[in-house]
């Protein structure tokens, strides 16, 4: 072998997939994050104003109080600033209520995909900005007995960190918590910011496009994007390749 082909093989292992990080609210679940922040509105603006599109470009995948301020702000409220503490903690309290209310189910393409990964012998980890996560994560019942949060490797829901999506700190956490170098991490995300946190470790993105928004995920940075995760080809992910599985 050349020194050239060396330097090539050595290029091409120092990039190659290992291991998964997955975002949760959008990803794995589909959870009433979204239906709580539209409701808690009433009293700020109209809770119509606050669509799907507005919701994934402005607070998906944003700590509580950074997606709050910047929905008010694109809703064009008053005093953002000042309204964003009662209206993040009234959206907190209508999502407990939601979760109680069994409000949470997990994707079926989500589990299939999750359990495909596991089969490839790759450690997982889950990172979310909500606080949330983990019990929504914990109602979710699998097969083997096992909850849905069980399966993951390593666990950074939650936590108190000193910048949110779109910085890369969670996603070089949760590579940290996996003992993996960031090169070696793929993140699957559905929001914009979380995309381009992904990129900013390091890592490649794909994109989960449950919303008709797969441009705004393409915009960010993903280097694939889907509707569902089955579109992904399993055989080139363990390839360190992501593409889309043929039709």
């Amino acid at each position: 072998m050349t020194v050239s082909e060396r330097a090539a093989r050595r290029s091409v292992q120092s990039k190659a997939l290992k291991a998964a990080i997955f975002d949760v609210d959008g990803v794995l679940l589909a959870s009433p994050h979204e239906r709580a922040w539209r409701e808690a509105l009433r009293g700020f603006a109209d809770p119509d104003l606050l669509t799907t599109a507005m919701y994934q470009a402005q607070v998906a995948g944003k700590p509580r109080l950074t997606g709050a301020r910047a929905a008010l702000e694109a809703l064009g409220v008053a005093n953002p600033e000042r309204q964003a503490v009662p209206y993040a903690e009234r959206k907190q309290k209508r999502l407990e209520e939601l979760i109680e209310e069994g409000s949470v189910a997990a994707f079926p393409d989500a589990l299939r995909f999750v359990q495909a990964v596991a089969a490839l012998g790759w450690p997982m980890a889950v990172a979310s900005s909500s606080k949330n996560a983990n019990g929504m994560l914990r109602l979710i019942r699998l097969d083997s007995g096992q909850s849905l949060l069980d399966v993951f490797a390593a666990n950074v829901c939650g936590r108190d960190l000193p910048r949110g999506k779109p910085d890369p700190a969670i996603f070089l956490l949760a590579a940290k918590e996996l003992h993996m170098d960031p090169a070696h991490c793929f993140v699957a995300e559905d929001a914009p910011a979380g995309i381009q946190a992904a990129r900013g470790g390091g890592m490649k993105a794909l994109g989960v496009a449950r919303h008709d928004d797969a441009a705004g995920l393409r915009t960010a940075g993903a280097d694939l994007v889907v509707t569902s995760l089955d579109d992904v080809a399993i055989e080139d992910l363990a390839g360190s390749r992501m593409c889309r599985r043929p039709a």
